[in-house]
C-alpha cells in the first residue's frame, strides 16, 4: 500500500456476504472527510467487483485492491 493512502477509516466485513459489504462501504465513505482513504476488508467472492464498481460511479478513487488467496482488501480514497 501507499504512503499518501494512509486510512482514515478501516472497515471490516470479514465474513458478510452481498450486500452487506457494498451498504457498509456506502455507508462509511459518507461519514470520513473528501480527500481521506477508506480501508475495507472482506472476503465475500463478489466484493472485489461490488466495491471498485460502487467507488467508480460513485466518483471516488481506487486507491489499492490487493486479494490474498480470497482475503480482499481495497482502499478508496473519497473524492466527493
Amino acid at each position: 500500500m501507499t504512503d499518501d493512502a494512509t486510512p482514515a477509516q478501516t472497515l471490516d466485513c470479514v465474513g458478510l456476504y452481498c450486500p452487506e459489504p457494498l451498504f457498509q462501504t456506502r455507508e462509511s465513505i459518507d461519514s470520513i472527510a473528501i480527500g481521506e482513504v477508506l480501508e475495507v476488508y472482506a472476503d465475500d467472492p463478489a466484493a472485489e467487483e461490488d466495491l471498485t464498481r460502487f467507488a467508480k460511479r460513485a466518483g471516488h478513487e481506487v486507491v489499492a485492491v490487493e486479494n490474498d488467496g480470497g482475503q480482499l482488501h481495497i482502499l478508496i480514497r473519497r473524492l466527493k
